[in-house]
C-alpha cells in the first residue's frame, strides 16, 4: 500500500525516521492551521491508500497509563465556539454549523469503523485544542462537554482533511502525561515516543 505518515514534529517519530524506507513522511508543524495547510497540499499532490498520524497526547482518563498507545475513533475541535456566562458553546450549539454538515457526524469527525477495526489498538475519543490544558476549570469544562480520552493540538485537523479528501486514515496517540499535569518532570516523553514508534512500525507492517 502507498502510505503517508504524518506527525507534527520530527521528535515524535524520530526512531521511525531512522529506519523508514517505505512510507512517505510529512512533518506538518504544531497546531491546527499548519496541519490543515500542509496535509491538504500533500494530499492534493499525490494519492495515498492510507494516511497515519502519529503523535503524543495528554490523557483525561486516569486509567490510561503513560506510554499507552491508542487509535482515535472520533475527534472534534474542542475549543472552537463561544465562551460566555461561564459556559462554552460549540459552533453546533450556537447554530453556526450543523452537527451533520460534512465531514461531521453528530458534531464529530469519525473514522471509518472498518479501518479502526483493522487496527490492534484500542479506539478512544479525542479532542483537539488550540492551547494545551492545565487549568482545573478548563479541564472540567472540556471533560463535561466532550468526555474525551485524549487531547492533542492536531488530531481533529487531521481527521477533517482526510475526510474531506476521502482517504483512509488512522490517528495514533501515545499518552505522555495526564491532562493538567503542570510538573513536566512527571511527563514520560521517552516511554511515549518509544511505544508510539513501535506501534507505528507494527501498523506499517500490516499495510505493506
Amino acid at each position: 500500500m502507498n502510505v503517508l505518515v504524518v506527525s507534527a514534529t520530527e521528535f515524535e517519530i524520530r526512531p521511525f525516521l531512522m529506519e523508514n524506507t517505505t512510507a512517505d513522511v510529512l512533518v506538518t508543524g504544531v497546531g491546527i492551521p499548519a496541519t490543515v495547510f500542509h496535509l491538504t497540499q500533500k494530499l492534493m499532490g499525490k494519492s495515498y491508500d492510507m494516511v497515519l498520524q502519529a503523535g503524543i497526547a495528554g490523557s483525561f482518563t486516569p486509567g490510561v497509563k503513560n506510554g499507552s498507545v491508542v487509535a482515535v475513533a472520533k475527534d472534534t475541535f474542542g475549543d472552537i465556539g463561544i465562551q460566555e456566562k461561564g459556559g462554552f458553546k460549540s459552533l453546533f450549539d450556537t447554530g453556526f454549523a450543523g452537527p451533520n454538515d460534512f465531514p461531521f457526524t453528530d458534531g464529530w469527525l469519525v473514522n471509518d469503523p472498518d479501518t479502526l477495526g483493522a487496527s490492534p489498538l484500542p479506539g478512544v475519543v479525542g479532542i483537539t485544542v488550540n492551547k494545551i490544558t492545565d487549568e482545573p476549570a478548563q479541564i472540567q469544562a472540556l471533560s463535561g462537554k466532550w468526555t474525551p480520552t485524549v487531547e492533542s493540538m492536531e488530531g481533529a485537523a487531521f481527521h477533517y482533511v482526510c475526510l474531506q479528501q476521502k482517504v483512509r486514515f488512522l490517528q495514533l496517540r501515545s499518552v505522555s502525561n495526564a491532562v493538567g499535569e503542570r510538573d513536566k518532570g512527571k511527563w514520560d516523553l521517552r516511554s511515549s515516543v518509544t511505544s508510539l514508534n513501535t506501534a507505528l512500525k507494527e501498523l506499517l507492517a500490516l499495510y505493506s
